[in-house]
């Protein structure tokens, strides 16, 4: 009987420890980047963290700008109409302020 006992705990022991790996690895593996991501995001204090993002910015501005169209089709449309009605509200103010 202490022996079955001993073996049972044993076998608990290890089983316990594998269950610990798997479960880190699978964090590691779905979870790990994602939240590299957000605590990039989260060290906006940081001079270097907040000079790699202008840097970034910036690059996409330039890449943006060599292109013909900024916009879709589509977004150029929704922002025009968009523009139309800021616009409209404003004039509205306006006279109504007036």
């Amino acid at each position: 009987m202490k022996e079955n006992l001993r073996s049972f705990f044993i076998k608990l022991f290890a089983i316990s420890i594998a269950v610990i790996i798997i479960i880190n690895l699978i964090f590691n593996i779905l979870l790990g980047e994602r939240l590299e991501k957000i605590d990039k995001i989260m060290s906006l204090s940081d001079s270097t963290s907040r000079e790699e993002v202008r840097k970034k910015i910036r690059s996409e501005f330039n890449k943006g700008l060599e292109k013909d169209y900024i916009f879709s089709e589509d977004d150029r449309v929704l922002i025009y109409k968009i523009y139309k009605k800021i616009k409209k509200e404003f004039s509205e103010l306006e006279t109504n302020n007036n």
